[in-house]
């Protein structure tokens, strides 16, 4: 309206869960050990995988970026939601906010594309073992990598831009523990339109298309399995694919919960809980997922310890 005084926002609060002191501290301590449990299992497995001779191959060149993308995009929403949860000024800076949901944006798309990526792999792995070392060199897992990190970043740049391109005038109070792009773009006073539509649209492209690459490729991957007589055979291929699936659907399936389904307020404190697994959880089970159900990856870690640790231990007594 004319002659209205307009205050441009230059930092958001983030609402968080809740404002009693008691609860914020047990939701920090929670946030706290998933974290630190979350970067000792992606960091180890990295570092397992860098340094075992045996995990030099795609799969295991794969899951090192997968792992190293659950740290990244966990460290880009957990810290700062900690230090909130212990702050009675629970603000992030504009500037702030966009960098967070920027990184975050490209790093959850980046995973999309790279469990395609491993699905993928598998298919190779299964249904053309005898050319599968040659089709998967490592020149073409270096692209398929970068081109994960790329559509992980020009997605992002789109989505971000998009929400920030609003006009913030009134409410600066994000009803969430960080900056996700739902909740930011609800703060607008100008025609959010254009930003939910673009929204919906890269989310529908991104999880269509990498749900339907990991789709086919399971498919091409259950009929080459029938096929197989050896119950050993059938096994290890089984063995090879359990763990991929299992992050999958944890991965999907939140995020269905989370953007799938209806926004209402009733359910938007549940939505906030559900963005926990999503952010810290997933990222933490991950490592597990692929280790404890990986025997490959247990007996390098076993091998890793007596050839390596052990020996220094001893030197040092």
């Amino acid at each position: 309206m004319a002659g209205e005084n307009y205050t441009t926002v230059t930092e958001f609060i983030l609402l968080g869960f809740s404002d009693h002191p008691m609860l914020q501290s047990i939701i920090f301590m929670v946030f706290l050990v998933t974290y630190i449990t979350n970067l000792v299992g992606n960091l180890g497995l990295i570092v397992l995988i860098r340094v075992n001779p045996h995990l030099q191959t795609p799969m295991y060149f794969f899951l090192c970026n997968l792992s190293f993308v659950d740290f990244c995009y966990s460290s880009a929403i957990a810290p700062k939601a900690m230090q909130n949860f212990l702050s009675e000024r629970k603000s992030i800076p504009y500037m702030g906010c966009a960098a967070q949901m920027f990184f975050f944006t490209t790093l959850i798309t980046t995973e999309c594309f790279l469990l395609a990526v491993m699905a993928y792999d598998r298919y190779m792995a299964i249904c053309n073992p005898l050319l599968y070392m040659n089709l998967m060199s490592p020149r073409v897992c270096t692209q398929l990598v970068a081109g994960s990190y790329s559509l992980g970043i020009t997605g992002a740049l789109v989505q971000t831009s998009g929400a920030f391109r609003l006009s913030f005038h009134g409410s600066n109070i994000i009803n969430h523990f960080f900056c996700d792009i739902p909740a930011v773009i609800k703060l607008s006073c100008s025609s959010t339109y254009i930003s939910e539509m673009v929204l919906f649209v890269f989310c529908g492209i991104i999880a269509l298309t990498t749900f339907f690459i990991i789709l086919v490729s399971y498919i091409y991957i259950l009929t080459t399995i029938r096929k197989i007589r050896s119950t050993e055979s059938t096994y290890k291929a089984f063995s090879t694919c359990t763990s991929h699936l299992t992050a999958v659907t944890l991965f999907y399936g939140t995020a269905i919960c989370i953007y799938g389904l209806p926004q209402s307020k009733d359910l938007l404190e549940e939505g906030k809980i559900v963005s926990v697994f999503y952010t810290l959880v997933i990222p933490m089970l991950n490592p597990l997922i692929y280790s404890l159900r990986n025997k490959e990856v247990k007996d390098a870690l076993t091998s890793t310890v007596r050839r390596k640790i052990l020996p220094k231990m001893l030197f040092r007594t």
